[in-house]
Parts: C-alpha cells; structure tokens; sequence
C-alpha cells in the first residue's frame, strides 16, 4: 500500500499515483504556500530552500519585466511569473517555471489552453500544453534539475523556447534553447553576446553590474535584429 512522506517535518505529501492524483493535491487545500513542487516523469522533486535575493529574486523581475514588455506591447500574448502551474499530460509534466509567455497565436492554435479550478469557471489554477517561452533560473538546489531533467521534459511538452540562466557566479551564464529535430538546441549568441528569441522577435543579452552596495544588478537588454 502507497504511503504519504513527511518532508523535513514540515510538509506531508501525499502518495501520488500518477500525474492526475498529484494535480488533484495541487489544487486542494493542503497543497503548500511556499516552495517548488514538480512532478517531473513520474517523479516528485521537492525544493523548500528560499531564493537567493541577488542571484534568483532581482534576476527573476528583471526577466520578467522586460519580457513582458515586449510581449504587452504588441499585445501577443501573457506573461506570469511565480506559482504559475504548467501541465502536460502528455509529457508526464506539472512545474511550477519562473517566468512563462503564452501567446495568443498558441492558444488560437489549441497548443495551450488554460484550467478552470473545479466550479469556479473564471478562476484559472493551470497552464496545460506548451507554452511558448519557459525561464529557468538555476539555484544551489536545482542545478540537474534546471539542466537535465527539465529540459527534455519541456521539449516533449512542445515548449518553443527555453531560457536557462546561472548567476550563482559572475558573469551570469545566460543560454536560449531552440527546438531541434530531437531535442532543444543552443543558440549560438552573435556578436558582443547577441542571442536571437525567435519567441520575443529580438536579439537579446543579459548584462551585469555593482550597485554601491556590491550587489548585483541585472539588465537584459532587448533590441530589433539587423
């Protein structure tokens, strides 16, 4: 008989037979505020540890917020960030990335579409299909995670894009992934960093420096290509 786990004393999770039970947990009560929980494969990965403030949570709204902006301004689609659940059942796939761009043309397409909670038509609680462009921000606790596993499971999930970024040493390591015939290809970046985001429609790069305080203070910068 399957039995629940205890994790650090803190969190119960329930035994998961298959995707559909674990989304059920995430969408019930007893699901956890706080945290990274995926289902990755049939696999439960469990991440409590809080974000790095200067290597994950300033990067993280600098992505976002500049991402967004190109995304509302020709109005093409959404961006969300934080506890924003994406779900593919055909890739045996429920993450929770840290920045997400669903464009309009996928959703016209059926490539995704968005999940009511049960009863409550107008409150959406998931993502479910590929969307068009996942950020993953590379932590202590997620290095293979973020690298190896993830990747090929965005791939069968149909995401177009895929950004990696590692700024746990400077200068940060900043990678877009395009699909390949098989599996996601690294784009090489162009001159002075230049990468293409088919996904965005510009060349982009991420830059980095001090603050007067020594902290680090991001900047992805954004430009039409040649």
């Amino acid at each position: 008989m399957a039995t629940a786990i205890i994790f650090e004393d803190s969190l119960t999770v329930p035994a998961c037979a298959g995707l559909s039970e674990f989304r059920r947990w995430t969408r019930s009560g007893d699901f956890p505020d706080r945290g990274r929980i995926d289902w990755i494969e049939g696999r439960i990965e469990i991440d409590m540890s809080p974000e790095n403030l200067f290597t994950h949570g300033t990067l993280k709204t600098e992505l976002a917020s500049k991402i967004y902006g190109v995304i509302r301004a020709a109005d093409r689609g959404e961006v969300f960030v934080d506890r924003t659940r994406v779900v593919c059942p055909a890739a045996n796939l429920s993450v929770e990335p840290d920045v997400v761009v669903v464009t309009h043309a996928a959703i016209d397409a059926g490539r995704v579409s968005f999940v009511p909670a049960s009863g409550h038509e107008a409150s959406f609680v998931e993502i479910e299909g590929g969307p068009d462009l996942v950020v993953e921000i590379v932590s202590d606790a997620s290095v293979h995670k973020d690298t190896r596993r993830l990747p090929p499971a965005y791939y069968g999930a149909g995401v177009t894009e895929l950004w990696i970024v590692d700024a746990r040493a400077q200068p940060p390591v900043f990678r877009v992934f395009g699909r390949g015939p098989r599996e996601y290809e690294a784009l090489q970046p162009q001159a002075e960093g230049w990468v293409e985001s088919a996904v965005l429609g510009r060349q982009v790069r991420l830059m980095v420096h001090d603050t007067v305080r020594g902290t680090p203070r991001y900047d992805l910068e954004i430009r039409q290509p040649h």
